[in-house]
């Protein structure tokens, strides 16, 4: 879906293809929490502020998906385990190329999803800023905020493990695209928050006990190589991981889930890959014509295996 990340980057001139709205909110009965109690760390000024938009043109399994621009102030929304609670929590990280959050296909829809097997959800909002064209775009290093916001996020969430009646041995993360990459990099870099600490979530575990980058991006050097990122540097303690991905994904290209998943591999990571000969790019949890649309049951089957959910 190539088409869609060009149209991502021209958002803010393309208003045929979009239906402007107000700031995102969540659904009745969720509520953003702000993950910084002051200025987040690394903080730069707002250039535009942030919005939400309707994206009627690039439909996606046929129904429009809204995606949010400028995020400056990271949030939170938590949506509880429904009927018989597994104690597992999943942080979910929508994707967007660092420059947008694709926030209903690839966040609230997933979060549904997930709380009704049980599984407590936090979507996290996190910083996206900068164009691409602006020197501190992109994944870390060369901007450390997402992975800063990501690791706050992780805090919280053991530190409000009993009241969320939440397990804090058992919670992962699940990113799409950058999301996907967004969740490598905090599987690769947990023993040492990028920030100073704030208060006491900084001095819970930022390692997440189990990761599924889907469709990810930034983990190769290119799309044309088979190097592995540098930043993602994989070590033993990578928690176990899941991967989905399509081979004719022309956006960020099938180099990046085998990279990671070689590194994987190599270093002795429970690793589960799920490699597809058509999907694209950017398909979330949307049931298309193509098999790859049923890895949600793969991956629920997954996290039973690995002891996170009953089997």
């Amino acid at each position: 879906m190539k088409s869609l990340i060009l149209v991502l980057s021209v958002f803010a001139s393309a208003f045929p293809l979009a239906v402007q709205a107000q700031v995102w909110q969540p659904s009745a009965g969720h509520t953003q929490i702000p993950i910084w109690p002051g200025t987040p760390p690394d903080a730069r000024p707002a250039v535009k502020p942030e919005s939400a938009m309707l994206d009627t043109k690039e439909l996606v399994a046929g129904k429009p998906w809204t995606y949010i621009s400028n995020v400056s102030v990271p949030t939170m929304t938590v949506y509880p385990a429904q009927g018989k609670n597994t104690g597992a929590a999943v942080i979910v990280f929508p994707g967007g190329g660092y420059e947008i959050l694709a926030i209903d296909l690839e966040g609230s829809e997933v979060c549904d999803w997930l709380a009704a097997k049980g599984i407590t959800c936090v979507l996290l909002k996190y910083r996206v800023p900068a164009p691409r064209s602006d020197p501190y775009w992109g994944a870390y290093p060369q901007s450390p905020i997402a992975l800063e916001d990501a690791q706050r996020t992780m805090g919280l969430v053991r530190l409000h493990a009993a009241e969320w009646h939440i397990d804090p041995h058992k919670v992962g993360v699940l990113g799409f695209s950058a999301g996907g990459s967004l969740a490598a990099e905090i599987s690769t870099h947990f023993n040492k928050r990028l920030y100073p600490a704030v208060d006491a979530a900084d001095k819970e575990s930022c390692r997440p006990d189990f990761a599924a980058p889907i469709y990810p991006g930034h983990l190769a050097l290119s799309n044309k190589t088979f190097n592995l990122n540098p930043y993602v540097p994989v070590t033993s303690q990578t928690p176990p991981t899941f991967l989905v991905q399509a081979e004719d994904d022309n956006v960020d290209g099938v180099q990046q889930a085998l990279v990671y998943y070689i590194a994987l591999k190599k270093t002795g990571v429970p690793v589960e890959m799920h490699l597809y000969a058509h999907g694209g790019h950017a398909f979330g949890l949307r049931r298309t014509k193509y098999p790859i649309t049923a890895w949600p049951d793969l991956l629920e089957a997954w996290l039973g295996t690995i002891g996170m959910i009953p089997r």
